[in-house]
């Protein structure tokens, strides 16, 4: 049978006998080692963000100054992710990854200067705008790479890969708290930390950095069986690399309208409230356990994101023949599992007041005060990677192996996110109840299945490569 271009003309005849040979996995050029490689970056930069963050700034910066930074970082975050995937069209993800990864250096860099000159707000404030603008660069085409390099049947398995990676430099991380305050009693003050640790994480963060120069573009990314990362085996086509500024402005725009990404919304907004609102911000964790122990607890958080991401990403890959039967099981699992874990939240939540405890639990109290509470925190950790493990999962299935499509769908999905992370952050100056706060999560989190379950069975299709990336992304976009 011929091979017919885009415009269905015949191709040249030596196309024809064109047969993608399988290819070793160990090549630069591999999927898996470009996505093991974007894993290291994040593993230095933003891994070592949420370390420093698990240090509450090092304890340096007060909740004041920590509470507006971090504001001023998700408001920027989201706006700038939603204009990365553009950038990651425009630049490419070598370029998009590098400016993204030169502000998490910037930033540490700021509670260095911070430490010295406690008087002054001004630096970290800015710093952590201007590393929400360069991580929504970053998680942009963050996003591109993780679901457009693989093949479209081991997607979740990249991602479970890349999720364990990046969440070690956080593991590891948090042994850092619960290592410096070890052997101090609940009265003593915190361990300060002193100027080598600040420059250890910067040191890590620039190396992440100067890792983002070995990523390659969606082109020269060849899979095991031969295809390209950017081609489909049904037709010769190539998606072009870079399109106009204004093309890629107007392409945008139009997310806003796409019911496809309307139907995110949501559930983008909800695993931002169940991470930032009540994890990340520190309100149960910090206000429940004693510093020590909330270094420990951090390192069994993000080790449970580990567990979590690469449970279900099995699951996504190999647990049906159909595509579409695997991404409203795997809805139907997370819904499962995330209410019976919300539940036990709640029943353990009616034992606190407030936000804060009198006499916080120690892990040496013993099982009577401490596991209940730490096999809580480990299950949140698991549902939190489970759920967005799904979501990039789903909006990878929307347009295969189109990396343009999929760097705008992910740079939407992480801005909607940012933007709730946005306002979790000001709720937590307000030292809003931990139970009010729970049920805002679990209510969210609970309303986003049907909408996840929804557009899994009208947008994901079943083939692998039913359509060319081309005209599913022109489908995509017009919808």
């Amino acid at each position: 049978m011929a091979v017919t271009d885009v415009e269905g003309t015949a191709a040249p005849a030596a196309l024809e006998l064109e047969v993608p040979a399988k290819r070793s996995i160990l090549r630069y050029n591999s999927p898996l080692a470009q996505v093991s490689l974007l894993g290291l970056i994040c593993f230095c930069c933003p891994g070592m963000f949420n370390a420093l963050s698990g240090l509450g700034g090092g304890d340096q910066v007060d909740a004041s100054t920590a509470d507006k930074a971090n504001t001023a970082l998700y408001a920027c975050f989201a706006v700038f992710a939603i204009l990365g995937g553009g950038a990651q069209n425009l630049l490419g993800p070598r370029a998009t990854l590098m400016l993204g990864a030169l502000t998490y250096p910037l930033y540490a860099g700021s509670f260095l200067y911070y430490k010295h000159h406690p008087e002054s707000q001004a630096f970290p404030v800015t710093a952590g705008a201007l590393l929400g603008a360069g991580a929504g660069f970053l998680w942009a085409a963050q996003g591109a790479v993780m679901t457009s390099y693989p093949p479209p049947n081991r997607r979740g398995t990249y991602i479970s890969l890349f999720w364990c990676i990046f969440n070690l430099g956080s593991v590891l991380g948090g042994l850092l708290p619960f290592s410096f305050n070890y052997h101090r009693s609940n009265k003593q003050p915190a361990s300060v930390v002193n100027n080598s640790t600040y420059i250890a994480f910067i040191a890590f963060m620039l190396v992440g950095a100067g890792l983002t120069v070995l990523v390659l573009p969606p082109a020269k990314i060849v899979r095991d069986d031969g295809t390209k990362a950017t081609t489909t085996t049904s037709r010769v086509v190539v998606v072009p690399f870079s399109s106009p500024a204004a093309a890629e402005g107007a392409e945008i725009l139009k997310l806003f309208t796409n019911w496809k990404m309307l139907l995110v919304l949501l559930p983008a907004w909800a695993s931002s409230s169940t991470g930032t609102l009540f994890f990340y911000t520190d309100q149960f964790n910090g206000g429940v356990f004693t510093l020590r122990t909330k270094g420990l607890n951090n390192v069994v958080f993000w080790g449970a994101q580990m567990i979590g991401s690469a449970g279900i990403g099995y699951f996504l890959d190999f647990g049906f023949a159909s595509r579409r039967k695997r991404g409203l099981f795997g809805v139907v699992a997370v819904a499962v599992v995330g209410t019976a874990i919300w539940g036990g939240g709640l029943a353990n939540q009616l034992k606190y007041r407030g936000v804060e405890l009198v006499d916080p639990i120690d892990f040496k109290d013993g099982h009577h005060r401490y596991a209940g509470p730490f096999m809580l925190y480990f299950c949140y950790g698991l549902l939190d990677a489970m759920f967005q493990t799904v979501i990039y999962w789903i909006i990878g299935a929307l347009a295969i192996n189109d990396s343009q499509i999929l760097s705008r769908y992910v740079g939407f999905f992480k801005g909607v996110q940012s933007a709730g992370a946005a306002v979790a952050w000001q709720v937590n100056r307000r030292h809003t109840p931990l139970r009010s706060q729970l049920i805002v999560n679990w209510a969210l989190i609970t309303v986003s299945y049907p909408l996840l379950a929804l557009l899994v069975f009208v947008a994901v299709k079943d083939e692998d490569y039913s359509v060319s990336s081309v005209e599913d992304g022109k489908e995509n976009d017009s919808n």
